[in-house]
């Protein structure tokens, strides 16, 4: 390698550059894509984005019941869990294969904050 060994800087902020790219790219899909999750055999069901924003929460009717408050609380919670959980997994796989990259690119570049 020319310097001695040296990565070619000009080279390795290219990289970081189209990394950045990629990066915004796919926070941008993760923040329009969206998942749901249900509990209760679907009678609460939660929809958030890749980026576990909540969007929307859907409560069957049968399942509200005034002296049975905790049900339906517990119920919500899991249903937005889920949903919470199936992001994460749209986050790992669009997330993955960059941050991955980023990776590689901190032990060749100290102190630029990758």
């Amino acid at each position: 390698m020319p310097g001695g060994g040296q990565p070619n800087l000009q080279q390795l902020l290219k990289q970081a550059q189209k990394m950045q790219e990629q990066l915004a790219s796919a926070q941008e899909e993760l923040a329009d894509t969206e998942v749901k999750g249900s509990a209760g055999g679907g009678l609460v069901t939660a929809t958030v984005t890749g980026s576990a924003e909540l969007r929307s929460l859907e409560i069957d009717p049968k399942v509200v019941d005034p002296d049975d408050i905790e049900t339906l609380q517990d119920l919500i919670v899991a249903a937005v869990r889920s949903a919470t959980e199936e992001a994460r997994k749209v986050q790992q796989e669009k997330m993955g294969p960059i941050a991955g990259g980023l990776g590689g690119m901190a032990g060749g570049m100290p102190g630029l904050g990758f």
